[in-house]
């Protein structure tokens, strides 16, 4: 879809309330890196989350007095301040694709179903979900936009909020970036993965270790950033490609140890690209370390089918299939628990998306 198709120039003010939740989701095949306006450098397939969400009610209104604000905005009722630059950068980047909004006051209020900041793509969610809201006012106006150009145009704007963000739109499982495996992707939205799933990962799994709730020392953007001169840039975005074309595979037939291989590779990839930035970093803490072993020997002895993955944090998400849900809770209560009592875990499992409350 060309990118002037997402600009809609109608400049008629209405008033009007939408509230959405927008699940959070985690990435198998990895996207670090990015180019342009939030063009990614490679192709990214996620699971979307189900009982991980934010809840974002906006109420619009024709801005009567240039005093009035053009937005306000709470989260989990109060006023957050340390937010608002994101949200403004965010509506400023939008604001090309609905010029009309700037005409308009937006009371925003939003929730988590998770603490912030506890290794959740919060940003993901956020974003998603109010993209989710301004895409759903614009269509009280435009009466052409069918359900498939709401969510094509919810993801493109999303992604300008946060890239990972564009793929919360579609569950259980999404891609975003262009890529020759998948004919219908692209890098300015997210799709619906359509292709053939096995049965074993219907409501597959995911509990994420809480192992340290504190603001990352290196924000995305600027991991993102480092990629630009980054020596092995240009290996690790074949890789993800090869990677994203095995697993597209694996979760055909259902191979759940390649599944595994490819899933904990681009986690310890991830990780190892931020080892080797310039200057270089890490966001994972010892006890990730520990806990990674602790899931490798598991598997080794019990030939549960349980895997790791991690996103720009220190915190674990297990995923395995949900026949195998009780012996993984009783392993974290025994072994992870055991060993780190204070640790919080939630459960999750894949979910089917967003949807309007």
């Amino acid at each position: 879809m060309n990118q002037e198709k997402f600009i809609f120039k109608n400049n008629e003010g209405i008033s009007y309330t939408s509230f959405w939740e927008a699940p959070s989701n985690i990435a198998l095949i990895k996207y670090w890196g990015k180019k342009g306006n939030q063009i990614p450098s490679n192709p990214s397939i996620s699971f979307l989350l189900s009982k991980c969400f934010t809840r974002t009610k906006i109420n619009f209104s024709p801005i009567n007095s240039k005093k009035d604000p053009w937005f306000t905005f709470k989260f989990e009722g109060k006023i957050r301040l340390d937010f608002y630059k994101k949200i403004q950068t965010f509506l400023e980047n939008i604001l090309p694709y609905v010029p009309s909004l700037k005409m308009h006051n937006l009371i925003i209020d939003s929730s988590n179903s998770f603490p912030h900041s506890s290794g959740i793509a919060s940003s993901a969610s956020s974003m998603a979900a109010i993209a989710l809201c301004i895409t759903d006012w614009e269509r009280q106006i435009n009466s052409e936009m069918t359900e498939e150009t709401f969510k094509i145009k919810a993801s493109f704007l999303a992604r300008l909020g946060s890239g990972s963000a564009s793929r919360s739109i579609y569950g259980p499982i999404a891609s975003w970036g262009k890529t020759s495996h998948l004919k219908e992707s692209s890098d300015r939205y997210a799709i619906p993965f359509k292709q053939k799933i096995d049965k074993i990962f219907d409501g597959f799994c995911n509990t994420i270790i809480i192992i340290d709730e504190a603001k990352k020392e290196i924000s995305s953007t600027e991991g993102h950033r480092l990629m630009n001169d980054h020596p092995f840039a240009k290996k690790r975005f074949h890789q993800a490609n090869q990677n994203f074309f095995e697993i597209k595979k694996s979760l055909a037939t259902g191979d759940i140890e390649k599944f595994i291989q490819i899933v904990e590779s681009e986690a310890l990839t991830l990780h190892a690209l931020m080892m080797t930035s310039s200057p270089p970093y890490k966001l994972f803490k010892p006890e990730t370390i520990e806990i990674i072993e602790l899931i490798k020997n598991y598997r080794e002895n019990s030939k549960t089918p349980l895997c790791f993955t991690l996103d720009a944090g220190p915190n674990i998400h297990f995923l395995y299939p949900k026949a195998f849900r009780k012996d993984v809770l009783d392993f974290i209560d025994d072994e992870i628990i055991k060993i780190f009592p204070s640790i919080k875990f939630i459960h999750d499992q894949v979910g089917n998306g967003p949807k309007k409350i």
